[in-house]
């Protein structure tokens, strides 16, 4: 069985902090990676990688697995990625609950999947090569999403429960992504986080976006808004001591920024789960 250890608060490692972390930086528990960055035999991004891990634990987060096409598995991504896993031993690896391509092509965009019971039992099968592919459980986000298909089997909760249940993967759960969803489908934010499966939960993202009033975009490029802290307190409530960061990929603002937003997430949590990470510590 693989371990998910409790790692803290952590940030997104940006290229604009790469010499600040390695400089001594403070305020990061750990940082999280987007993987296909830093699948490179070399250069100057597995240099800075590399000095980093020496001092922090790393996570992985991919947005190319395409793990819901109907394409084949990319077998080349996947050597790849196995190497970077390999190289770095991060805490953990994950990527996003949607496709991403199709022929060949990739969109560049987290595209949504139907929510059948044929895309499960199809999700559950590359899940299950990729998983034994990798010699660890993967870790899959819900992606915020703009447009839903007719004639689902499950809303979205019950898809995540139903797939961590039958293929044994484990869920990062983006909070902001439910709130964005929420905002575009009308479906109850809290009554989503509620019917999650606890145990399935390893970790949580915060990040902003852009509210255009009828309709909300996932861009990662504001701060976090009122909202979705509040569903992160509702969330620390729920589902005790899950390592958090935050994440910011354009207009990104300076190091100490970032982690005076990461404190307050540390100021939500910290009633909360004081007790409980002093359990977890013990164990």
């Amino acid at each position: 069985m693989h371990s998910f250890p409790w790692l803290g608060f952590g940030l997104g490692l940006r290229p604009p902090h790469f010499q600040e972390v390695l400089d001594g930086a403070q305020g990061a528990d750990w940082f999280e990676i987007l993987s296909e960055n830093f699948m490179v035999a070399g250069g100057k991004p597995r240099y800075y990688l590399e000095q980093v891990r020496a001092d922090y634990p790393i996570v992985m987060h991919g947005v190319s697995m395409n793990i819901g096409s109907a394409d084949p598995l990319d077998m080349d991504y996947l050597s790849r990625l196995r190497e970077l896993m390999r190289s770095i031993e991060p805490a953990w690896l994950s990527d996003h609950l949607c496709w991403t391509g199709v022929s060949g092509h990739n969109s560049h965009d987290l595209l949504p999947l139907p929510l059948t019971d044929a895309v499960l039992t199809h999700l559950c099968e590359r899940i299950d090569r990729v998983q034994n592919y990798l010699g660890r459980p993967l870790v899959l986000e819900n992606a915020s999403t703009y447009l839903e298909f007719a004639g689902a089997d499950y809303r979205e909760h019950e898809f995540l429960n139903h797939l961590s249940r039958r293929s044994g993967c484990r869920l990062l759960l983006d909070i902001n992504n439910i709130y964005v969803s929420s905002r575009n489908h009308g479906f109850d934010a809290n009554a989503y986080l509620d019917a999650i499966d606890k145990d399935a939960v390893v970790q949580f993202h915060l990040a902003g976006h852009s509210d255009y009033g009828d309709y909300v975009i996932d861009t990662h490029d504001h701060p976090i808004v009122d909202p979705v802290w509040t569903l992160f307190e509702r969330a620390v409530r729920r589902f005790g001591p899950i390592s958090t960061m935050i994440e910011r990929d354009d207009h990104i603002p300076p190091f100490p920024e970032l982690v005076s937003e990461l404190d307050q997430a540390r100021q939500i949590a910290a009633p909360h789960w004081a007790l409980e990470t002093q359990d977890v510590n013990a164990g």
